[in-house]
């Protein structure tokens, strides 16, 4: 079988952010990227496709051009992960063994979760950002709204981009005030609150009742019923919980999700089904010579890209630690940022740690509303994911949302 000094899984935001550092670092390693896709996307862009502000084409590009030069691109998924054997076994039946393996593979969404929905979605009204095949039809259902109820939901966490099922809430009712369209905009929730944060929730919070969201909590999206437009959720209250049907002429739909089976199955899952690290190093707990990074890595933070960058240099520096023989050097404070879009022209930039304190890059009151910070999240940091992020090149932490 084919070896390698480094083996990455996942050729998206997280493997080839690490695969770029590594060999920036150490020009001379011997990396290969374990990656099926022909295309890679860029997800966060994705609420903005939904609502009008960019085209679907500007949010992706051919995955050749994004390779590392010297990274070895294998066009295959991961079957089966065996770190016992060092070894992995790919969807064309080969088995590739590793010094290093790094798991970035992402998450898996579970459309199927939800009663009704696979066969709905993208019909009726029923649109998803979280779906790049949906995302333009997201921006169809809130060109066509008329009037009426508009529903968005929220799955139990964990998520990618915890914020991104309440933004396009906000650009839609935003939408719907500038054209004066009569509209009652629900966000229900899976979670508890608005925000897990709360310096930020408090100022979201007061977003909802300016402008007259009816936000409801504990709300569980289970089932579809496209025929009669409603929606059906099982709303927790304390020890008991009760459904309740809320009728929809459109309804936004995030789908729960989960580490994707191959990772979940196999020995290198905690029991969350998430790859199990030391939340400082990303060394995995168990197997010294794994790591992990991105949204499969089972770090109880806020999965979202900016953590990817914040996350790359620790993976790096305690990798190239191990081929060392020495101990982890570098530690992940938690960092993450949502750039929580308001409404057109405005932004909510949260940075936070595991802590959930503000980080913010900026010296800027963070908790306010500004034109600024939505300029940062349509044009500065496309930019800096393209051309910054994934090509590993490092920034001077001062004032820059992904220098963590």
């Amino acid at each position: 079988m084919a070896h390698y000094q480094i083996l990455i899984v996942g050729g998206g935001a997280a493997g080839i952010t690490a695969a770029a550092q590594l060999k920036r670092a150490r020009p001379e390693l011997e990396l290969a990227i374990l990656e099926p896709s022909q295309h890679h996307d860029y997800q966060p862009g994705w609420t903005l496709v939904g609502g009008g502000v960019f085209s679907l084409e500007e949010t992706r590009r051919r995955e050749v051009d994004l390779i590392p030069a010297g990274v070895t691109w294998i066009r295959e998924g991961a079957t089966s992960f065996d770190p016992a054997s060092n070894s992995v076994t790919t969807s064309g039946g080969s088995r590739l063994s590793y010094d290093i393996l790094v798991v970035a593979i992402g998450l898996k969404l579970r459309w199927d979760a939800i009663e009704g929905l696979p066969e709905a979605l993208g019909s009726g009204g029923i649109c998803s950002n979280y779906s790049r095949a949906m995302a333009a039809y997201t921006w169809e259902c809130l060109q066509d709204f008329k009037g009426g109820t508009a529903l968005f939901t929220c799955p139990p966490m964990p998520i990618k981009c915890p914020g991104a099922p309440q933004k396009i809430a906000y650009l839609a009712d935003d939408l719907f005030k500038q054209r004066r369209i009569a509209a009652k905009v629900i966000y229900a929730t899976a979670t508890p609150g608005i925000f897990g944060v709360p310096t930020y929730a408090a100022p979201l919070r007061e977003v909802v009742a300016q402008r007259g969201i009816e936000a409801r909590y504990n709300h569980v999206l289970k089932a579809v019923r496209p025929a009669s437009r409603e929606a059906v959720f099982q709303v927790n209250e304390g020890d008991s919980s009760r459904e309740e049907v809320i009728a929809y002429e459109l309804l936004h739909v995030v789908p729960p999700m989960a580490a994707p089976d191959v990772v979940a199955q196999s020995e290198l899952a905690a029991a969350s089904g998430f790859v199990e690290v030391d939340k400082h190093t990303l060394q995995h707990l168990r197997f010294a010579n794994v790591f992990s990074l991105g949204d499969v890595s089972g770090m109880p933070n806020s999965k979202t890209a900016a953590a990817v960058r914040g996350q790359a240099p620790v993976v790096t520096a305690n990798i190239l630690a191990s081929l060392d023989q020495k101990a982890p050097v570098a530690a992940y404070d938690g960092y993450s940022c949502c750039p929580l879009i308001t409404g057109y022209g405005k932004t909510i930039m949260a940075e936070f740690n595991y802590e959930q304190q503000p980080t913010p890059s900026f010296p800027l009151d963070p908790t306010k509303e500004r034109w600024s910070m939505w300029w940062v999240k349509v044009k500065l940091l496309p930019s800096l994911y393209w051309n910054r992020m994934l090509t590993g090149a490092q920034h001077e932490r001062r004032f820059m949302p992904w220098t963590r």
